[in-house]
């Protein structure tokens, strides 16, 4: 090993801080996926690391593309963080087919994340892009449903991933419990229905669920097109809560405060739809 040069400065070492882990695609526009879910944990206050699962060639328009990452190279990659660095929390994004949620869940199971570990979990069940394009294969609804699920902390789709997993059509904010119950059938411990779809809605309202429990988290509704990752940050949101030790009640109502500001200062870019903004709690005027 060599030694230091006496002249050089020493640096200030700090307390590493707690780490999170995105198990996600990427996006060539730098919107959505593992790119909000990694501003969102440096905006948080957390240490993030990736798995990259799917390469996505889109903009502020759209998606064009998308190429899977082999299973076990996503596995290794959460294998290479959790045995070195170790997760304080995880979430998943975009796991495109049956195959990736299984080698997921496996290297999952065998580091303590999820509901039968130590590291809390939250699946984001990603299954289309904004406008409408599949990022899921068929078969990976069923391994979603049965296989990553059950192993969850905490669930949190949005209304079109509802319809898509039970079938059910939520039209009001007097369906969101039917949602969360059927979405809980499956064996998460909790599961968080994001209203933001509910255009005719005045507020935002989520539910938060653990099977017994049903707890609203009213906000604001704000008048912009600008939301592309919104989803992605809120989740991100909650896990980094969650990798800093919050009870998932605070964990949610964290988040949803935080995507609340986000969407507040989204911004727009490109010539599509511009996306939600971490900078509200970073202001890029102040670096």
């Amino acid at each position: 090993m060599h030694a230091t040069p006496a002249h050089l400065r020493q640096p200030a070492h700090d307390t590493a801080p707690p780490t999170a882990l995105t198990i996600a695609g990427s996006d060539s526009g730098g919107s959505a996926g593992m790119h909000a879910d990694l501003r969102a944990f440096f905006s948080c206050g957390v240490h993030g690391m990736t798995a990259v699962t799917a390469v996505t060639v889109q903009n502020t328009v759209g998606v064009t593309g998308l190429v899977e990452i082999p299973p076990e190279t996503v596995a290794a990659q959460i294998a290479a963080v959790a045995s070195d660095i170790g997760v304080d929390a995880a979430k998943t994004g975009v796991l495109s087919s049956a195959a990736t949620i299984e080698a997921v869940v496996a290297v999952c199971d065998e580091h303590g994340i999820g509901r039968t570990g130590r590291t809390p979990f939250v699946v984001d069940p990603v299954a289309a892009s904004r406008s409408g394009e599949p990022l899921l294969r068929p078969d990976a609804l069923d391994a979603l449903r049965y296989q990553a699920f059950p192993r969850a902390t905490l669930v949190t789709p949005n209304l079109d991933e509802v319809r898509l997993l039970t079938g059910l059509e939520a039209r009001s904010r007097d369906d969101l419990l039917d949602a969360a119950k059927a979405i809980h059938d499956f064996g998460p411990d909790w599961v968080l229905i994001k209203s933001g779809h509910l255009l005719d809605d005045p507020e935002c309202v989520d539910l938060l669920f653990n099977g017994t429990d049903a707890i609203p988290l009213p906000g604001p509704r704000y008048s912009t097109e600008h939301t592309h990752g919104a989803g992605d940050v809120f989740a991100s949101a909650i896990t980094a809560a969650l990798a800093k030790g919050a009870s998932m009640p605070d964990a949610v109502a964290a988040g949803k405060r935080f995507v609340t500001r986000s969407v507040e200062h989204a911004y727009p870019l490109g010539s599509g739809v511009g996306p939600v903004s971490t900078f509200w709690r970073v202001s890029p005027r102040s670096l």
